[in-house]
């Protein structure tokens, strides 16, 4: 095999660094919506999305990059599947954000570890995908890891399971509608259908006086403000990484969220993780072990056959 040319090598580097950039940042979400207290879930949520809209609509102004408007919104199926992945991404952005302001990051962390188990699932599930033994063998081990939870922890692991669902549901509408959108076309068609949503939601609160935005100082505000800029520039590096490493490295590039959380929450933010649930984590890992050899090993299979010619089919 010939050496990389010199562009390929450098789009790899940069791409590398755009995915350690994006899964990185989200690794660090606790600190920021930890920070946002005493705002509740539900207000986080609305400032979330209409801030990001907002964002959405600066760039897309400094671009003047609207002429992809026209074609969503004559395409009512594309504007069926983006509404319904901006409801499940809500659903997942404000289970999250539970999470981390009642103390409970360590249950977010084991949701975004069993995500890939989910996503491989689903795959068999609904797109009728046939897994490899590998496969097969992870998602059971992720089965047992869930039984173990539910049994030894007293309760239903929710909180993992709702966000490890809802994200894996996510990526698998946006893979069959959405594809044909940018992240930033999508985030923006997504945070425009949720907007009204969003302003019900802060008008409710106002109603109540339970809103906090302008009320805890300056600096609370401009946090709830800034989560716009924060939800949109992981995505931009992620879509940038995406277009210049493979779909392997990406896959094992985002194990760093999970890590980085549950670091965070145990040592930063002082939760306290019961012994039951360390062991289910040490399931969910043995999981992610199989998938990820799994994926190294199918990636080399794929090489091999594309460098021995055209003839030669890749592996299923």
């Amino acid at each position: 095999m010939s050496p990389p040319l010199a562009g390929d090598a450098g789009e790899l580097r940069r791409g590398t660094v755009f995915a350690f950039l994006a899964y990185g940042i989200w690794g660090l979400f606790p600190l920021y919506f930890h920070a946002l207290k005493p705002s509740g879930a539900f207000e986080i949520l609305a400032h979330r999305i209409l801030w990001t809209l907002g964002f959405c609509a600066l760039v897309l102004l400094v671009r003047r990059d609207f002429g992809w408007l026209r074609t969503v919104a004559s395409r009512p199926r594309l504007l069926g599947g983006l509404t319904v992945a901006a409801l499940l991404i809500a659903a997942n952005w404000v289970i999250y954000v539970l999470a981390v302001i009642t103390g409970r990051t360590y249950a977010a962390a084991l949701g975004y570890f069993l995500n890939p188990i989910v996503t491989v699932a689903l795959g068999v599930l609904v797109l009728r995908e046939r897994l490899r033994p590998l496969q097969w063998a992870a998602v059971s081990v992720g089965a047992v890891a869930a039984v173990y939870l539910t049994v030894a922890g007293g309760e239903f692991p929710w909180i993992a399971v709702s966000l490890a669902f809802s994200f894996a549901f996510y990526g698998l509408v946006k893979k069959k509608v959405g594809a044909t959108l940018d992240a930033m076309h999508s985030l923006t068609v997504e945070t425009m259908v949720l907007a009204p949503v969003a302003v019900g939601v802060l008008v409710w609160l106002g109603a109540q006086g339970s809103t906090t935005f302008g009320g805890q100082g300056a600096w609370h505000t401009s946090l709830l403000v800034a989560a716009g800029v924060v939800t949109a520039i992981p995505l931009l590096f992620f879509a940038a990484a995406a277009r210049r490493i493979p779909l392997v490295t990406i896959g094992l590039i985002q194990f760093l969220t999970p890590m980085l959380q549950l670091v965070i929450g145990v040592v930063l933010l002082g939760e306290r993780v019961t012994p039951a649930l360390w062991v289910g984590f040490g399931i969910v890992w043995v999981a992610l072990v199989l998938l990820t050899i799994d994926s190294v090993r199918q990636a080399r299979s794929n090489r091999r056959a594309r460098l021995a010619g055209p003839d030669v089919e890749p592996c299923p």
